[in-house]
């Protein structure tokens, strides 16, 4: 057990609350799209569960320096191609490739979860056909169902502090319900600049912290 592990185990704590509370601003908002975000619950939360355990033996620290790449390559994609990220559109994967896509994306979120708010966003609109505020919507609810599942294998592990991840959650929760609140309210033009801060910044949290 080492300090990484422990603390992308007590993380998931906060995480699972922060993301509670954004349904809830969503839900206000009319904005969750329940039925299109149902059928992707099961393949991302197998996923999770498996990188989760991956996780309980194996340190995640390899993983970020990838990712990282990845998420400034997503923030280009919402600067230089805005239209995708705006509209809603058909659904682009097939059943199969879309399933297999969350599986993998709910794995790396059981792994390790700095940034997959991001991919999930990105498969949600680049290869699902959600708009950005829609996407945000459902990436919440996908969060928020899967990590309950990573967090029971953290804890079998012992691997999450439990009153600094009550502390955290506290924090963690106010911000995501304002931040839903506001994506609500202005809409995905708004959402699109977050999406790239948030992306550069996971990346360089990833490469320098």
């Amino acid at each position: 057990m080492t300090d990484a592990n422990i603390a992308n185990g007590t993380n998931r704590v906060a995480v699972m609350f922060a993301n509670f509370a954004g349904i809830t601003a969503y839900q206000q908002g009319k904005a969750v799209p329940w039925r299109r975000v149902g059928v992707l619950f099961a393949p991302v939360v197998a996923g999770s569960g498996a990188g989760a355990w991956t996780a309980t033996r194996l340190s995640p620290e390899g993983m970020k320096t990838v990712f990282a790449v990845v998420l400034i390559l997503i923030a280009l994609s919402v600067v230089f191609k805005t239209d995708r990220w705006l509209e809603s559109a058909p659904t682009r994967l097939t059943p199969v490739t879309r399933n297999l896509v969350f599986l993998l994306v709910g794995f790396y979120g059981g792994f390790i979860q700095i940034g997959v708010g991001i991919l999930l966003l990105t498969a949600l609109v680049l290869g699902s056909g959600f708009d950005l505020l829609r996407g945000n919507a459902a990436k919440v609810a996908l969060i928020a169902v899967y990590t309950p599942i990573a967090l029971v294998f953290y804890f079998l592990a012992g691997d999450v502090d439990l009153r600094l991840g009550v502390i955290l959650a506290a924090a963690y929760s106010s911000g995501a319900y304002l931040a839903a609140r506001l994506a609500v309210q202005k809409g995905s033009a708004w959402a699109r600049w977050v999406l790239v801060a948030a992306a550069v910044g996971a990346a360089v949290r990833m490469l320098f912290v």
